[in-house]
């Protein structure tokens, strides 16, 4: 019998206009969502039904985060510096710009913009359903993506690399849907961006 062959990646351009805005949970700001799933019969616009999102948001006055009980969230500021999400005993530091950080989605937390608005990229899943990671693919360093799906964005510059035999090109504020039956190798070469991988139970 012949070896089985892997079948490439499968990419998929997501640009800004197929992004879906509405309301935070809680009413008191706006997310643009980059790409998502929920369960059969749910709304797709709403928060009830869903399996993961990865959005974008701004943050421009402090306040209370939504209620995600049972949910997972990775964070990332892209734009501005000083956020921290205070906690009853603790506080999670954003200060810095793309350092991901992951914390309990049923954690009442209230933020803290110690420099001005700052913009965000969320990645939010149900745990019973997925795992997930965020992090920002350092330039000319190969990551091996695992057989998951993954989002590549990028939210400021171009960005400019290959995903296994595939030159890719992402302008500003577009993304990349990577479906991966098999490893496959990750080159960035040029621009910043946030990686997404979401791994279904």
């Amino acid at each position: 019998m012949p070896p089985a062959v892997s079948m490439p990646p499968i990419l998929t351009p997501l640009a800004p206009d197929s992004f879906r805005s509405k309301p935070w949970k809680n009413g008191g700001g706006v997310t643009h969502d980059i790409a998502d799933a929920c369960r059969t019969g749910a709304d797709p616009a709403g928060w009830e039904g869903m399996i993961w999102r990865l959005g974008r948001t701004a943050i421009v006055q402090p306040g209370p985060f939504s209620d995600l009980t049972g949910y997972e969230r990775l964070q990332a500021v892209i734009t501005g510096s000083g956020l921290v999400l205070e906690g009853a005993d603790a506080e999670i530091d954003l200060r810095t710009a793309f350092r991901p950080v992951r914390y309990d989605g049923g954690m009442p937390l209230v933020s803290r913009l110690e420099n001005g608005p700052v913009e965000v990229v969320n990645l939010i899943v149900d745990r019973a359903l997925c795992t997930a990671d965020l992090r920002a693919p350092p330039i000319g360093e190969t990551l091996t993506l695992e057989a998951a799906i993954h989002i590549l964005y990028a939210p400021g510059d171009g960005v400019r690399g290959r995903c296994g035999t595939a030159e890719i090109v992402i302008a500003p504020g577009h993304a990349l849907r990577i479906d991966a039956e098999a490893e496959a190798a990750l080159t960035l070469v040029a621009g910043r961006a946030l990686l997404a991988t979401i791994r279904l139970r």
